[in-house]
């Protein structure tokens, strides 16, 4: 599913960016050829998670990877402590349940968060670097050129069946095309630090998501770290945004 999703979602936006491939510094391509490492790397360990923890668990803790981005960028000591109100969920997410959470899911999770912070970081850039969608088509191109052996290794002729190449469209352009593009747009308006806020009720979204569409029942104490996650996620972005709006009037001031 990784491979049709990167894959098909190259296709398109080479079909409708024609993204211009000359004229680019040396820098901007460091840019973009880290993003398709980043995009890869991303979606391979949350699938990898995916098939070892419910949705929700997986989500909340690969977003812990965006706040503390948001920590580090904030430079702020009081930042620390939405970090350890994070790190309680986290905690607490593997003890929630009757069982406790599969611990190579864990790590899967923690290393598509930790690409997740890359992938922010390095979209930003990218945004920069190149007009309009360019840049993420060419990145998520990458993207699929590296997934694909993975893909091939593991599912073989499969990946050609029409019913399977149709499912791997509409996730590719749902979860991939669209909401990436999307990103990128907001990105160039919006700092790293507070992009991060409005990716902080998305372990609320995918624990719901896992409930109602997938079944997956989460413990009470479960619900509650994935509370704690959202909120300390949320409140370690405010505290940087208003820690700004103080800093910059003061500047003017002097």
């Amino acid at each position: 599913m990784v491979t049709l999703r990167l894959v098909l979602s190259a296709a398109v936006l080479l079909v409708l960016c024609r993204p211009r491939w000359r004229g680019h510094a040396h820098g901007a391509w460091i840019t973009v050829l880290g993003f398709g490492v980043a995009l890869a790397a991303m979606n391979l360990l949350f699938y990898e998670a995916l098939e070892r923890l419910p949705l929700g668990a997986a989500v909340t803790i690969e977003v812990v990877g965006p706040l503390i981005l948001s920590v580090v960028v904030g430079r702020r000591a009081s930042g620390w402590v939405w970090a350890v109100l994070a790190l309680v969920g986290v905690v607490l997410l593997g003890r929630g349940g009757l069982t406790e959470l599969d611990p190579l899911g864990v790590v899967f999770a923690a290393g598509a968060g930790a690409m997740w912070a890359a992938y922010i970081l390095l979209s930003a850039r990218t945004s920069r670097a190149f007009a309009r969608l360019d840049g993420l088509a060419i990145a998520m191109s990458v993207g699929a050129v590296l997934v694909v052996p993975f893909g091939v290794a593991s599912a073989g002729a499969v990946l050609l069946q029409p019913s399977v190449l149709g499912l791997g469209l509409a996730v590719a352009l749902l979860s991939s095309t669209i909401p990436y593009a999307l990103e990128l747009r907001a990105l160039r308006s919006l700092p790293a630090a507070a992009f991060s806020i409005l990716m902080s009720l998305a372990p609320a979204i995918a624990a719901t998501a896992g409930l109602l569409i997938l079944g997956q029942r989460l413990g009470p104490l479960q619900l509650v770290a994935i509370g704690l996650v959202v909120i300390a996620s949320a409140g370690a972005v405010l505290s940087n945004r208003r820690a700004r709006g103080i800093a910059e009037p003061a500047a003017a001031a002097s």
